[in-house]
């Protein structure tokens, strides 16, 4: 099933389902009790809403081994873990805000995101896809010329719109070998596979849940493949992920 946000014609936000290009509005919340109504839209008449109110984004630093390569960074042994800030977060459509105040290269990084789908503690890898609802694309925004400047990646990561997520959470995928690519205005830039991450998702979810408790709506960002790159002010960047669909947000001053 495919899930996403919206405003309905109340506008109001909402959870919705597609079919097809048909949206079916749900009422209750999707990450415990729902039912669709027999409310329907046409996606394309539609504003999409990121799919989810995470209370943080947990996310994987160097964890293709192509990308720990092109940073010149050694693989570690553990998952290298930060986090971006609620604040960070935009929708499929919006507007990425280059901080000209602060950085001078802010690039993209397509990523798989996994929506945690209900409170998770201490689990083990074995059950860690239980604990999934689903997942969606998100694009790392980076200012890389901060990330190389500071200790750790708070600032570089953190700014406001720094997170764009959806444009939909997918409930029926295999986390495990999806085709992910990032285009840069049109032109293919990063292209690869979950299949090459070091840590997969199961590790992933359980190791963190061992850190820290996480949450219904909470998101992993799963690590960037190599190809990232500057964007600048006018670009337009798109994230495409196998099954799930393309996130796409234009670079604005």
């Amino acid at each position: 099933m495919k899930f996403l946000r919206f405003n309905n014609k109340n506008g109001k936000p909402s959870f919705g389902l597609l079919r097809d290009s048909v949206v079916h509005e749900i009422e209750g919340d999707i990450f415990g009790e729902y039912g669709v109504t027999e409310n329907i839209y046409d996606i394309n008449n539609l504003k999409i809403l990121p799919p989810c109110s995470p209370t943080k984004i947990v996310a994987v630093g160097l964890n293709y081994r192509d990308h720990a390569e092109e940073m010149k960074k050694n693989i570690t042994d553990e998952p290298l873990l930060f986090m971006k800030p609620s604040t960070s977060i935009i929708g499929h459509e919006d507007e990425i805000i280059y901080p000209r105040h602060m950085s001078y290269r802010v690039d993209y990084e397509g990523e798989l995101a996994a929506v945690i789908g209900k409170k998770a503690k201490n689990i083990n890898v074995r059950e860690a896809l239980n604990y999934i609802l689903g997942f969606t694309c998100i694009n790392d925004i980076t200012a890389r010329d901060l990330q190389a400047k500071d200790v750790q990646y708070t600032r570089a990561k953190g700014f406001d719109t720094f997170a764009p997520i959806g444009p939909f959470i997918e409930t029926e995928l295999e986390p495990d070998n999806l085709e992910i690519s990032t285009f840069l205005n049109d032109e293919l830039r990063q292209h690869s596979s979950t299949s090459n991450l070091i840590f997969n998702v199961h590790r992933l979810t359980s190791f963190i849940s061992r850190v820290m408790t996480l949450l219904p709506g909470d998101i992993i960002a799963t690590g960037t493949p190599s190809g990232i790159g500057p964007m600048k002010i006018g670009d337009k960047v798109e994230v495409k992920i196998e099954g799930i669909g393309v996130l796409r947000n234009y670079v604005k001053e």
